[in-house]
């Protein structure tokens, strides 16, 4: 009995301790909680206060004079207002291609290549030997048929000679002239004989010079995937070929989104940057293609590259395209523009009697470029532009760029 009333005095003691303890974590985590709503509570108070404050301060301004002038200025830095010439880029990637890549491809029909006359980095020139194929076949049958020619030929001699003794018996007037007119129709028939097979020998010999492969552009062999043995016919996508670039006429080609169709025309001026070589240069675009993809839903636009730069077809290039440009307009730094609820508004300095105060300026924004944004309307040629410490000014804070 001792025992059992021993041991239910310990269970009742654990339970005791245990709500204690979680009565005291509660205590706790109740007691944060409400330091951080009173904390939050003031920090709202303030700005109400503060608000209310720079409100008076502002009323006494205008009322009192003398209080004005006891205000302490806030130091800031001026940029007076110019007007300028202001320009919007598209900035898109592109890269450089070749207006001439060559891949060589046999005159006549694929062939096993025998003989290859160039490897890559080679410098080539138009009409140069840059690979041979195996044309035995073809050189069989010039033979074959050179050796007919040779056999008609020979009949040929026999029936002139023929004709040539008839004739001389007919003019003796022996023999009949039905012997002389079949010796004549027999040397014509075989002269007719021979200029075909001439025409055949010619042809043949055509076909045989096919194997000889030759360069179509002047440029420098960039890969050679052909190798002797295999049956070339220049189709990259089929088989072994040989790629010629000529690098002295490149173009870059960039994908223009197709809601820039109406901006970006042939003739915009155009900035290229190649980043690799830290190459850039001005330009125009050249062409521009009429389809739209089906797949990047943009077009294709070219532009040349000008003569002295060294550059290599399928480089990085950084395309900017002039899509907006206004000659004479107000331009500032987009940090020194602000919003409030009545909408996008900028602080300049008013001298007004003695002092320099902020004024606010609401303004009517248009494109942005870089950092630098258009101001349509709310400046203008002589406004003097704060553009630093004006993160808490108010509208008629005195202001001063001494520093004393």
């Amino acid at each position: 009995m001792k025992k059992i009333i021993n041991t239910g005095l310990i269970i009742l003691f654990m339970a005791i301790a245990s709500s204690c303890g979680n009565i005291g974590k509660k205590e706790k985590n109740g007691a944060l909680g409400d330091k951080k709503v009173e904390l939050q509570k003031l920090k709202t108070e303030k700005e109400k206060l503060d608000e209310k404050i720079i409100a008076l301060e502002k009323d006494i301004s205008k009322i009192d004079t003398g209080a004005a002038i006891e205000q302490k200025a806030k130091l800031v830095s001026l940029t007076p207002i110019t007007k300028e010439n202001f320009k919007h880029y598209l900035d898109l990637q592109g890269k450089v291609d070749a207006q001439n890549i060559s891949y060589i491809t046999p005159s006549g029909q694929p062939g096993q290549i025998k003989a290859i006359y160039v490897k890559q980095g080679d410098a080539v020139r138009k009409g140069q030997l840059v690979l041979k194929l195996d044309n035995s076949v073809a050189l069989q049958n010039v033979i074959a048929i050179r050796q007919q020619m040779s056999s008609v030929k020979a009949q040929l001699d026999l029936a002139k000679s023929v004709y040539s003794r008839q004739k001389n018996l007919w003019d003796q007037h022996i023999g009949t002239e039905v012997q002389l007119l079949q010796a004549k129709t027999n040397v014509e028939s075989l002269e007719g004989q021979l200029r075909s097979i001439q025409a055949n020998v010619n042809m043949a010999q055509q076909q045989a010079n096919l194997s000889n492969v030759y360069s179509d552009v002047n440029g420098t062999v960039d890969e050679v995937t052909a190798h002797i043995g295999e049956t070339f016919n220049g189709n990259p996508l089929q088989g072994g070929y040989i790629k010629i670039v000529n690098k002295s006429d490149l173009k870059i080609t960039v994908t223009v989104p197709e809601n820039y169709a109406d901006k970006v025309t042939k003739g915009t001026s155009v900035i290229v940057q190649i980043p690799d070589v830290n190459k850039t240069f001005n330009t125009t675009i050249s062409f521009i293609s009429q389809a739209i993809g089906t797949t990047n839903r943009g077009f294709t636009a070219e532009t040349k590259v000008p003569a002295g730069f060294n550059l290599r077809p399928n480089q990085i290039a950084l395309v900017k395209i002039l899509d907006y440009s206004v000659p004479s307009t107000v331009a500032i730094n987009v940090n020194t523009l602000q919003t409030d609820e009545q909408g996008k508004f900028v602080l300049v300095a008013a001298k007004e009697g003695d002092k320099l105060v902020a004024r606010k300026h609401k303004v009517i924004t248009g494109e942005l470029s870089g950092d630098e944004i258009e101001i349509k309307q709310g400046l203008q040629d002589g406004d003097q532009l704060i553009t630093e410490g004006y993160q808490s000014l108010y509208d008629g804070q005195l202001i001063t760029t001494t520093g004393k």
